[in-house]
């Protein structure tokens, strides 16, 4: 072994270190390259031989490796001047950096060390060595092996393997890699010598060996798969040549270059501090690192900058000469003969550009040669297996003849037939080679390689095995031995074969044609599928379907289509998808028939299959198989087994894959029959429990139905208004309990159908016909529409284009404008029958209904924001300003403008006025507020149509400053009830509004109408201060309401308001749950007690009992909140006795309750004080927990009690 190592590289032209990562390699060829350069230019001036690494013989044993003796550099140097002194002349000088070259390449560590030191302590340091003993990596991947065995891909490797003792290939970084050469090398070493634990040692080392090889392969692998995708986008020459001859047209950008020049784009931009321009760009080609150069492509060196292009540009002249591209092919062996010649040429020939240019190329050409040799080794493995598949074949068939060389052939026809092989010698080989290689350069020298594209090199089309279609006769040698065939058969009986198993069958019988291989996969692959893993099993997707669509039994196609679905027990999406794609190319192959009787019955016998990974798989084939199935299958099988599935299936996922394949269905359904069924399929799926069913519903089968009802004419006539019917039906039949669901869901699908129906509009529009691209688009605003669900949603994906849409909306504004509706039948229909019906409708919605108004707002924003500004103003707010009527003359005193309480009012407000956001805009809508806040005070009407406009705009923090404006001018109005009005409404803002607005806007107006000449004003801002005191950390703004409610408390003047009393109480009963702890303490429970005992002397009884009723109300909450001892027994306990003494009288039942809450605090307490302090976590649960369950069991009582008396 060890002596085979040192030539085991030399066939392939040198070995790969698997100890050398990438960037290793290529710097060693590139430094083998430079030290090969040399010993040329050497050889040449001093008559050497050219051919030998460093001017030394391979004989030598500096070159060989085969007697040096490890750790004597000084041999290998006195080698070399033997070597050079042999000539008779005198020596070149070798450079440093060769000697250190030399010296790493044959593994002489120390000596080399030795030598940095020493070029280190005289000042002249070496780079190369500099570089090597800096990385750790060098140490950490070298292998044990002695310098005279030679690294793998050194020369010391390959010295003994040359023919002829010539030096091998230059591709001293290459080698066959599908050979580990360097793991006989350590299995040569006897590492037990130095280690107990020999054996484990090598098989470490062999394993590690390994992985380096199979990584190496995986790089190569992927440096082909670049190759391939780079010459996939080379331009035809025929183009070329058109670029060439006509110069005005542009030759297409290849991606490569397109990489490089984005690369020296953005190095630009960042040297000329365009840093933002940079970033910018850096994000439109998020597909390439502009850190690394090495990402622009496969072996591409870096440029010079854009500016040294540029300044270099004039330097160039071009001719204006056709060029044409041609090709010549050299033997290895002239390549060797022309080498001296080019020892002679290089020294008068090298300059720096020159030489980076021969290094690149040189480095080119020994990857193409590592490629090279790993393809022949293959192609070496290739025809030893053939020839074991031939001896195989003819012992099955009883040929009495000996198999000592074998020409690869898969027609084993040929050679039944072909009786006494004749005997050819190697004489006669050597003719027929000779021959073979003048006809291949004959045809090389006549027919352009164009012609070609598939070409393979010369040396390959010798080695490729013939065709089964070439009907080559296959000649075997005859020993020349004198054994009777008998005897023969009888020694062949030994090789030990199974041909009566079914696999032996298969095995012993060759496919010759296309239909043979069919069928022997289609007899061999369910008998495969069992045995492998599942987890791989989607690799035999291709084979399985290949098979099933030229398999010629129907038979057996049914076999391979029912194994495909049922290949994995419970598919994931990415196995899924496999499937789903394979089924769509056996689709497009095979045509809609046999995809109607073969695929289809595979779906349909899966529709109930206990998995729902199964069904889930059979949704999605009948939404990807739609556009390949007959259209009378689509409308009727399909349909119906999705219609099933959608009504019967419980797995969301599975119901979510139906609505989207029967969106799918929709766009290619030409039925008008199924019309009707598509809309109760809709219906179903709006009203479908799960969420991502009826999202699944407005992306995908919604736009796709509304597309093929605009087709058909129905969307005016039949599918808006059915939904606006049934929308005014839930409303009458809502009476005393809408379906807030049905309205959302109805509600949801019109606005879904918003896009579609302005696409109709466009399109029907009298300037459609004009719609005509030409000249500058116009481009369309980002804002102009609102985002859509998805992209089916988009008007520009349904018109066409967004370029024809942009022309269609600048006709559409213009004709708006100047031209008006007249015969715009489609929009007239919008504006005369549409918008009137859903005023209509919005009129008869609860106004309290959160989310009812809601819903409107969002429709109407909508549809205002896709149908224009325009429109808009022209069209909808005038049909609003209509109804609403709002004038000081339209007051009604007694009941109010009854259009006004209605829900209109926040609809018009929230989703017209705020479409557009121009300061015209804004100052519409903060009029309209005004108007609607007096009009409503001014008529005592009801507030909760303003309450519903405030709750809706102020959700959004950028109509906080507009709300608080509009609120100022009630502070300052001149009517009391518009003041108090004013006063509520800052309850309603103050929860949403920050901290800072609160400060400087909300609290100084309410201060100011905290000292109103009104009582009613003041009493009207006691809920807005404790609306802040619950919202509110801010110290300063809690003592500042503190002290403005304790004046409303302490102050004489209000001891007798009733009115005043009763709103302190509902607000404390309201905040003091979640106001701050010592707010509630000191001031909440102490006023409570007080206003309690004041409730005691009350002599009118209704007023007595409305109050003890609030306060009941505040005690109740207030009981579950965490209260002291002290409190407990000085507050809480006293207001609850005073509280008693008014029930008594007035209301027993509540005394009831009343007796057994004082009981149980009275309980806790004396429970407290007897136990011993237990420390912090022991009052907690002897105070907080307790009062829980007794705080929630009097929440309930009471509210029973006061929903009864009400």
């Amino acid at each position: 072994m060890a002596a085979m190592a040192p030539g085991g590289g030399g066939s392939g032209g040198g070995g790969v270190n698997p100890f050398l990562s990438d960037s290793d390699e290529d710097d060693d060829e590139v430094a083998a390259t430079e030290e090969r350069r040399a010993g040329l230019r050497l050889g040449s001036g001093s008559g050497l031989d050219p051919g030998s690494a460093d001017s030394l013989s391979p004989q030598d044993p500096v070159a060989s490796g085969s007697s040096a003796r490890p750790g004597l550099p000084g041999e290998a140097a006195a080698a070399a001047a033997a070597a050079l002194g042999g000539c008779g002349e005198t020596p070149g000088r070798l450079s440093i950096d060769a000697i250190a070259a030399q010296l790493l390449r044959d593994q002489y560590l120390l000596t080399a060390l030795e030598l940095h030191t020493e070029l280190l302590e005289s000042g002249r340091e070496l780079p190369r060595l500099r570089d090597y003993f800096s990385n750790p990596g060098n140490f950490e991947r070298q292998s044990g092996t002695p310098p005279g065995m030679g690294a793998p891909g050194m020369p010391g490797a390959a010295g003994g393997g040359g023919a002829g003792g010539r030096e091998p290939s230059t591709t001293s970084g290459g080698g066959q890699l599908n050979r580990a050469g360097s793991i006989s090398t350590l299995d040569s070493l006897d590492f037990a010598r130095y280690s107990d634990d020999g054996n484990r040692e090598t098989d470490e080392r062999v394993a590690v060996l390994e992985f380096e090889l199979r990584k190496a392969k995986e790089t190569i692998q992927a440096l082909r798969a670049n190759l391939t995708k780079a010459a996939e986008h080379e331009v035809p020459l025929q183009e070329r040549k058109n670029y060439k001859s006509s110069p005005e047209i542009q030759e297409p950008i290849k991606p490569l270059e397109k990489r490089a020049l984005n690369f020296l784009v953005n190095e630009f931009l960042l040297k000329n501090n365009y840093k933002l321009t940079s970033i910018t760009f850096s994000d439109e080609n998020d597909d390439q690192d502009f850190e690394l150069w090495d990402d622009v492509g496969l072996n591409i060196p870096k440029p010079p900058d854009l500016l040294q292009l540029y300044r270099d540009f004039g330097n160039h002249q071009v001719t204006g000469k056709d060029l044409v591209d041609v090709a010549s092919g050299v033997e290895e062996d002239e390549l060797e003969a022309l080498t001296p010649v080019l020892g002679n040429l290089l020294p008068s020939l090298e300059t720096p550009q020159t030489v980076e240019n021969s290094l690149l190329v040189q480095k080119l050409e020994d990857k193409i040669s590592l490629l090279n040799n790993e393809k022949w080794s293959l192609m070496e493995q290739i025809r030893r297996l053939e020839s074991e598949m031939d001896f195989l074949k003819n012992e099955h068939f009883a040929i009495p003849v000996v198999c000592d060389s074998v020409q690869p052939s898969l027609d084993h026809k040929d050679s039944e037939d072909s009786g006494q092989n004749p005997v050819i010698n190697n004489t006669d080989k050597g003719k027929d080679k000779n021959n073979h290689l003048s006809k291949s350069d004959e045809v090389d020298s006549t027919i352009p390689k164009e012609n070609f594209p598939n070409s393979v090199p010369r040396r390959e089309k010798e080695e490729v095995p013939s065709s089964p279609s070439s009907k080559n006769t296959v000649h075997f040698d005859k020993p020349n031995r004198k054994l009777s065939p008998a005897f023969h058969q009888a020694l062949l009986s030994f090789c030990r074969m199974s041909a009566d198993s079914r696999l032996g069958s298969e095995v012993s019988r060759i496919a010759d044609s296309e239909k043979s291989v069919m069928l022997m996969l289609g007899r061999c692959l369910p008998h495969i599928v069992p045995n492998v893993l599942l987890a791989k099993r989607e690799e035999l997707i291709p084979l399985i379907l290949c098979t099933a669509c030229l398999h010629p039994e129907p038979k057996e196609r049914d076999q391979l289509l029912h194994i495909l679905f049922n290949l994995i027990k419970r598919p994931d999406d990415e196995q899924r998808q496999m499937i789903l794609t394979g089924c769509v190319a056996f689709a497009r192959h095979v045509g809609p028939t046999r995809v109607e009787a073969e695929l289809l019955p595979q779906c349909w016998e899966q529709i109930n299959h206990k998995y729902p990974e199964r069904r889930l798989l059979v949704a999605e084939s009948c939404g990807a198989l739609a556009p390949y199935l007959p259209k009378e299958i689509r409308s009727s099988l399909v349909l119906s087994m999705l219609q099933q599935m959608l009504m019967e299936d419980k797995a969301d996922l599975v119901r979510e894959a139906v609505i989207k394949s029967l969106g799918i269905i929709m766009g290619y359904i030409d039925d008008p029959d199924k019309y009707q069924q598509g809309f109760e399929l809709l219906l179903s799926a709006l009203g479908d429990p799960s969420e991502r069913v009826v999202s699944a519903t407005h992306q995908v089968f919604l736009p796709a139905y509304a597309a093929w009802t605009t087709e058909l004419g129905n969307l005016q006539s039949h599918l808006i208004p059915t939904l606006l019917n049934k929308i005014e039906k839930l409303l009458r039949e809502g009476e005393h309990g809408l379906d807030e669901h049905k309205l959302h869901m109805y509600l949801s699908a019109l606005q879904s159908l918003i896009p579609s129906l302005f696409a109709l509009v466009l399109r029907n529009a009298p300037f459609s016909s004009k719609a005509k691209l030409h000249g500058e688009v116009p481009q369309i605003e980002v804002t102009r529409f609102p985002r859509p669900m998805s992209p089916l949603q988009d008007v520009s994906t349904i018109i066409g284009s967004r370029e024809q849409l942009a022309v269609l909306l600048q006709l559409y504004d213009y004709q708006l404008e100047h031209e008006g509706t007249t015969g715009w039948e489609t929009l007239l229909w919008v504006v005369n029958q549409l918008l009137p019906q859903l005023i209509e409708i919005v009129g008869k919605i609860n106004v309290t209904s959160t989310a009812c108004v809601h819903e409107f707002s969002r429709f109407f924003w909508r549809l205002c924001r896709t149908f224009g500004k325009i429109f808009t103003n022209t069209k909808v707010k005038p049909q609003f300003q209509e109804i609403l009527r709002l004038s000081e003359e339209n007051i009604d005193s007694s009941a109010g403008n009854g259009v006004l309480t209605k829900a209109t009012v926040p609809i018009y407000a929230t989703g017209v006025l705020t479409c557009y956001i121009q300061e015209e805009d804004r100052k519409l809508l903060v009029g309209f507020l005004e108007d609607v806040m007096t009009l409503l005070s001014l008529s005592h009407a009801p507030l909760d149509s303003l309450k519903a406009s405030f709750v809706e705009l102020g959700a959004n923090p950028a109509y906080h400053e507009l709300l608080l404006t509009v609120l100022w001018y009630g502070v300052v109005h001149t009517s009391a009830l518009v003041r108090c009005t004013a006063a509520r409404m800052f309850e309603l803002l103050v929860k949403g509004v920050n901290e800072t607005l609160v400060a400087q806007r909300v609290v100084p107006a309410l201060i100011t109408l905290s000292s109103d000449p009104e009582i009613s004003v003041r009493i009207a801002t006691i809920p807005a201060f404790g609306t802040i005191m619950e919202t509110v950390i801010q110290r300063e703004l809690l003592e500042r309401v503190k002290m403005q409610l304790a004046s409303f408390l302490e102050d004489p003047q209000y001891q007798d308001q009733y009115s005043l009393h009763t709103e302190i109480i509902k607000t404390f009963g309201r905040v003091g749950p979640n106001a701050e702890p010592r707010f509630r303490d000191e001031f909440v429970i102490p006023h409570l007690h007080k206003l309690a005992l004041v409730n005691n002397l009350q002599i009118v009884d209704s007023k007595r009992l409305d109050i003890a009723t609030h306060l009941f109300e505040a005690y109740s909450a207030l009981s579950c909140c965490f209260i002291s001892e002290d409190l407990m027994v000085n507050h809480f306990l006293p207001g609850l006795r005073c509280l008693r003494t008014d029930m008594e009288h007035l209301s027993p039942e509540h005394e009831v309750i009343l007796s057994s809450m004082i009981k149980e605090c009275e309980q806790k307490v004396e429970n407290k004080t007897v136990q011993e302090p237990q420390g912090l976590s022991s009052m907690r649960e002897n105070v907080v927990y307790p009062f829980q369950p007794m705080c929630l069991r009097y929440l309930k009582n009471a509210w029973c009690m006061i929903s009864t008396q009400h």
